[in-house]
């Protein structure tokens, strides 16, 4: 699995016009599977997405967790986290799970996410067009692959 989280002020996703998601301050994460990965990268990826330090203390360092914040999470399924871009100018997306297998994981990661924040958690449609809007604050992105733990 790969992520980019983003600190946002606020986020949201658009499906057919309709606001289906939306936060204040928190995480925007955009997760990509592949069909190597299982319910260990999923675990292993939320836990450290909840306990990741990106918001400042009181001295204006990034030392405190979106736990300790109070932040919320917004989460997208983004296939193209996985585009293959080294030969031609057309990424390739052959690495990114098919849905039969993508859904499941994403759907466990929605619950686990939960359970680790000890909240819900927002999220978009899976395989959705879906129009994304954020304000990252920072700005602070950080991307994590399962596989390395990178």
């Amino acid at each position: 699995m790969r992520v980019v989280i983003q600190r946002v002020v606020e986020a949201s996703v658009t499906v057919e016009g309709a606001v289906i998601g939306q936060i204040q301050q928190g995480l925007m994460v955009l997760v990509g599977i592949v069909n190597e990965d299982d319910k260990t990268d999923m675990e292993w990826l939320s836990n450290k997405i909840v306990n990741m330090r990106l918001f400042e203390d009181e001295a204006g360092i990034m030392n405190k967790s979106l736990l300790e914040v109070g932040g919320s999470i917004l989460l997208v399924s983004q296939f193209t986290l996985h585009a293959y871009t080294k030969k031609g100018n057309r990424p390739s997306y052959i690495t990114a799970a098919k849905p039969d297998m993508a859904i499941p994981l994403y759907e466990q990661m929605i619950q686990q996410l939960e359970l680790n924040l000890g909240s819900s958690i927002q999220t978009g449609k899976f395989g959705a067009d879906m129009k994304v809007a954020l304000i990252n604050d920072g700005p602070v992105t950080i991307t994590i692959d399962s596989k390395n733990k990178e």
